[in-house]
């Protein structure tokens, strides 16, 4: 029989014993050992094609020749760096190379709800796929999670220059993508459902938050074929997160 998500969280008013920390982080961790070769291949594809549009965007506007720029401004000093670095910012070719960027991102987005649907079938004991990791580009599904994305890396950008307002944005956004993948609501719907777990679970949710930040890129920094696995972390932990705090009890 199914529930509703309103009789989920009063359920989880009648029996306040919640999952600790370590039990979410050691399940992210199982789902992300479980599946480390669609973690490679998330990155393998991530990389190939985002650096791909990324080089071919700097040859179209011109920026290799800025680059030489920046590289001699820095011989120069710090200071005449950081003004050619701002004036390099303000140009019309910047621009459209950071909006390239972004069409780029968006256009990858959907790879993260992939690897939500690996996570749902090692629950189903389902046999796993690799076109599984593309699930998120099926039939309108790509358009949904495009527009998504594009409206909140709009909203991050705004609260960046605050740090605190982009770590909050994140949070009671973090629900929003399996809400949308897994129980088909709409974003404003997601976010206020997300906001009402963020009272009960606003703890669990900033330590996870800050794991996966940290392990996402320890990779990078310690070992740089490494971070191809640690990379696309952040999904087992916001699903590990989803299935914790969404869970239907009987």
């Amino acid at each position: 029989m199914m529930i509703t998500f309103a009789e989920i969280f009063l359920m989880q008013s009648k029996y306040p014993q919640k999952p600790g920390i370590d039990f979410i982080l050691k399940q992210a961790f199982f789902y992300w050992n479980k599946t480390l070769v669609f973690q490679l291949m998330f990155s393998i594809v991530f990389f190939a094609v985002f650096f791909t549009f990324m080089f071919f965007f700097a040859a179209r506007f011109g920026l290799w020749e800025q680059n030489q720029e920046l590289a001699e401004a820095l011989q120069q000093g710090t200071a005449v760096y950081l003004e050619k670095l701002k004036a390099m910012g303000s140009t019309d070719n910047y621009q459209m190379f950071s909006f390239a960027l972004l069409g780029t991102s968006a256009f990858l987005y959907p790879l993260n709800l992939g690897l939500f649907q690996i996570f749902r079938k090692i629950d189903l004991n389902e046999k796993i796929e690799m076109g599984d990791l593309f699930a998120g580009y099926n039939g309108f599904n790509f358009f949904k999670y495009l527009g998504y994305f594009i409206f909140w890396v709009m909203v991050y950008r705004l609260t960046m220059p605050t740090i605190f307002l982009a770590v909050i944005w994140v949070c009671i956004t973090i629900f929003v993508a399996p809400l949308m993948f897994f129980a088909n609501k709409r974003i404003f719907e997601a976010i206020s459902l997300n906001i009402q777990a963020l009272r009960t679970y606003f703890l669990e949710i900033l330590v996870c938050v800050i794991v996966a930040v940290l392990f996402k890129y320890i990779g990078f920094m310690l070992f740089f074929v490494g971070g191809l696995f640690t990379f696309p972390f952040w999904n087992a932990i916001i699903y590990s997160l989803y299935k914790t705090v969404f869970s239907e009890k009987s």
